[in-house]
């Protein structure tokens, strides 16, 4: 395509993307799920002063163990620095922190756009089916669920994402014409700050900076010393970009970086996130046996196809994905389509409890574009095919793109709605929450003492209160929990039929007389429906060290 062609297509994708993200981010008006609510929360916090803190511990691994708790154990802050900008200057708002993500979203399909044009040049296709590729790629991005879905939530899908991908584009612009090659090349230090970037976004990073260190290293035709310097052009901008929070997180936690991997991949359960007394260990986890240790693995496999990949944009995700063989070996996707790749298994076979809670999801945005790019490219091909067996004499190389776009945003269009039902639902909870237990004598806010819950993120930025996650433990550790932090309440919203809470209560076990069901009284608007079913507060009335 000519160089006006391309302005034209990518500003048309971008135009067409920002327009979907604009109508479905007010729809979102609820932080939701936690982990959102934990950078928003975080992102207030740095506005109104208070510094890079969060009031929940949901994690009890890393020291130190204080309120305000120094924030990003585990998770990566850059998400809560882009929040804060238009929050200092339109408010603390869950739409102010919106605005970045927003934009940053709509960059994606652009660079969906541009990786999809790459693949068609490399692929030498005629000038009508590049130029329909690459647009059916774009347009189909801007509409694809899951890249709208996390356009409107301000965590880390979207920004890792984008980051990734515009550093997987320059990292294969740089391997395929690597003769030469200098630390001053402008492709390798975009993508070194890039990939430093992605690093302050999530730590699944590190897979696309050992996929170019394997790229580079191998790469055909280059001396020893062009591939050092194909590893160090981009290796040197990325450390500089992420040295300063690593000596941050060494200073603060006593590592530049996150300690918890090791724990959450000895994970049992979902919850053992939130273990106090009794956490994830390498003899624990091989108790469960070989059985179990596979089964884990089936699920967490299956997680991510099914309910991470192929749910969000069927029918056109599984066709992607059943032409990914054939459609993703060319050298203009290789690091993304082996980032995607990577992530995929890493999450499914060393992460497979992890993951059914979000680890692959929030780093998927890589594997959806390459989803969307592999049936777009597997559309073109079968329609070419037909084509010349049926002798078509007027060109159909639109046809791909025009039912990727299609199938696309009807998906989105039926299912994205019920998404803002739930923010506002979940929204509606809180208030509620907080309405009735200030009405009973039990008020919650940044003077009270801390509380309890098996969702603390959400009732410390909503309340403003000082959280603990609730572990899957029995009564006596909770206990011995609520005495080490001063915790007068424990807030237990719906858990799972296998959790300690509230069965241990209900058989009596040690520790159970002392915690005391607060009657919330009637709901706020009697005609209603009650938002708190299924919710109980229990008192703490024991001392410290009383069962």
């Amino acid at each position: 395509m000519t160089r006006r062609e391309a302005w034209a297509s990518a500003a048309l994708v971008f135009v067409v993307a920002l327009v979907m993200r604009a109508i479905i981010a007010p729809q979102i008006v609820f932080p939701k799920p936690e982990d959102t609510a934990y950078y928003f929360g975080v992102a207030r916090n740095i506005v109104e002063g208070r510094g890079l803190v969060s009031d929940s511990i949901w994690s009890y691994v890393t020291p130190p163990l204080v309120f305000p708790r120094p924030a990003f154990e585990i998770w990566m802050p850059l998400p809560a620095f882009l929040a804060a900008v238009p929050m200092a200057i339109l408010g603390t708002t869950y739409a102010a922190s919106q605005i970045p993500f927003v934009i940053i979203g709509s960059i994606v399909p652009v660079l969906a756009w541009r990786l999809a044009a790459d693949v068609a040049l490399e692929r030498g296709v005629s000038r009508d089916r590049r130029l329909a590729i690459a647009l059916g790629t774009g347009l189909t991005s801007a509409v694809y669920l899951h890249l709208v879905l996390f356009s409107a939530l301000s965590d880390s899908t979207i920004v890792f994402g984008a980051l990734a991908l515009g550093s997987g584009l320059l990292m294969a612009r740089a391997w395929r014409d690597p003769r030469g090659a200098r630390l001053s090349d402008p492709r390798l230090i975009g993508a070194g700050i890039l990939l430093g970037l992605a690093a302050l976004t999530r730590n699944e990073a590190v897979w696309l900076a050992l996929i170019w260190l394997g790229l580079a290293w191998t790469a055909s035709g280059t001396t020893t010393a062009e591939r050092v310097r194909l590893v160090a052009g981009v290796a040197i901008p990325a450390m500089l970009v992420f040295a300063p929070w690593g000596l941050r997180n060494l200073v603060v936690f006593g590592s530049p970086v996150p300690g918890q991997a090791v724990v959450n991949a000895l994970a049992v359960n979902a919850i053992d996130i939130f273990a106090w007394n009794d956490p994830p260990t390498l003899s624990r986890y091989l108790a469960v046996g070989p059985a179990r240790l596979v089964e884990m693995r089936i699920e967490g496999t299956w997680h991510n196809l099914w309910t991470v990949l192929v749910l969000p944009g069927f029918p056109l995700s599984v066709i992607g994905l059943i032409a990914l063989p054939w459609q993703g070996r060319d050298r203009a996707s290789r690091p993304i389509v082996l980032l995607a790749l990577a992530t995929f298994l890493v999450t499914s076979l060393l992460f497979p409890v992890a993951t059914t809670w979000g680890t692959f999801l929030h780093a998927a945005v890589p594997a959806h574009v390459v989803v969307v790019l592999s049936a777009i490219l597997g559309l073109d091909a079968f329609l070419a095919w037909i084509g010349q067996r049926r002798g078509w004499t007027r060109p159909v190389a639109w046809l791909a793109a025009v039912l990727g776009v299609a199938s696309s945003l009807l998906f989105s269009l039926v299912l994205l709605p019920t998404f803002g039902d739930g923010s506002r639902e979940t929204q509606a909870y809180y208030e509620e929450l907080d309405a009735r237990l200030a009405a009973v004598g039990e008020p919650l806010g940044p003077d009270s003492d801390p509380v309890i819950s098996n969702f603390p993120i959400w009732v410390a930025e909503t309340a403003r209160v000082r959280t603990l996650g609730l572990p899957n433990e029995p009564p006596a550790d909770v206990l011995d929990l609520a005495g080490t932090f001063g915790a007068r309440l424990l807030i237990l919203t719906d858990p799972p039929p296998d959790h300690h809470w509230p069965g241990d209560l209900e058989a009596g076990a040690d520790g159970a007389a002392c915690f005391t069901p607060i009657d919330l009284g009637p709901p706020t608007d009697p005609a209603a429906d009650d938002p708190l079913e299924g919710t109980t507060v229990y008192r703490i009335d024991c001392p410290q060290g009383s069962t």
